[in-house]
């Protein structure tokens, strides 16, 4: 079993915006730099979302086309995750499929149907089928978004159809409203109703963030930080950063004695071809 800790950093997200912090990068040239500057820090998997011109999350092709170019142009070889939820009722269903056509490595599966606050970010079991299918003729790996414990299975079931291939990635999200709680009880649940062997990573949001990541990173699974889940460092200091958050997370790690995969250690436990830059 390899026991290295692959960490994962989403930098941008579809909820936060400037004015809640400053140090959030919007831009495609902001995004691409903290996702270099993370990989830089250790980080192997950067999750993206792009924004528009009003700081507004997009599922512009164009966008996430240039973000990820000016990653590869800056000679990093972090895995590109590609968000295909598109902000929870902001984008149209076609819309959330543009990402794929740019076959990145890894695309979001968020794997089904969740209240967040006012609003329903809704995933039928059709959508969750036709972008299964999406992905399989893109060679794009699904990292399945778990909000509940209902989406391992839902996720499952299209595995038993062959649409999602092994080893099967989860990233269990904890704290959002309308989901599964942040404890401690709850990730475990969670991690015993996973596949035997299955790669997963887990995260909690706000001030769930570095508990829920210790927790992951002591029962031997992966983590996610950054400030799409949350903007801050502690409390009341807010993250300078995301390179910032994925140093923390990167020594906390090895404290524990989980050495940091790099991105192409990352690609051999989720299946993933290896990639060379010049």
């Amino acid at each position: 079993m390899n026991d290295k800790l692959i960490v994962s950093v989403a930098t941008t997200g579809s909820w936060p915006t400037r004015r809640q912090t400053p140090h959030l990068p919007i831009t495609p040239e902001e995004i691409a730099r903290a996702a270099v500057e993370c990989w830089r820090e250790g980080a192997a998997i950067v999750h993206v979302h792009v924004r528009d011109a009003n700081g507004v999350v997009t599922a512009d092709k164009a966008l996430y086309k240039e973000v990820m170019d000016r990653i590869r142009a800056a000679g990093s070889d972090i895995i590109i995750n590609l968000s295909t939820s598109g902000g929870i009722g902001v984008c149209p269903e076609p819309e959330r499929f543009y990402p794929l056509e740019l076959k990145p490595e890894l695309a979001s599966f968020d794997a089904g149907s969740i209240n967040v606050r006012e609003r329903v970010f809704e995933n039928s079991a059709a959508f969750l089928e036709r972008l299964a299918r999406a992905m399989l003729e893109n060679n794009v790996k699904p990292e399945i978004e778990v909000f509940d414990t209902c989406m391992i299975f839902n996720a499952l079931r299209l595995a038993e159809q062959g649409l999602i291939k092994p080893p099967y990635f989860f990233q269990l999200v904890l704290g959002v409203a309308g989901s599964q709680p942040a404890s401690a009880k709850q990730l475990f649940h969670l991690v015993e109703s996973l596949p035997p062997g299955a790669p997963w990573s887990a995260f909690g949001v706000g001030r769930h963030q570095l508990p829920i990541n210790a927790l992951a990173i002591a029962l031997g699974g992966h983590a996610r930080t950054g400030m799409e889940d949350n903007i801050y460092y502690r409390a009341g200091e807010l993250a300078t950063s995301n390179a910032q958050l994925v140093a923390r997370l990167v020594r906390i790690g090895r404290e524990c004695g989980r050495e940091i995969a790099s991105p192409n250690e990352a690609r051999e436990m989720l299946g993933l071809a290896p990639v060379t830059t010049s």
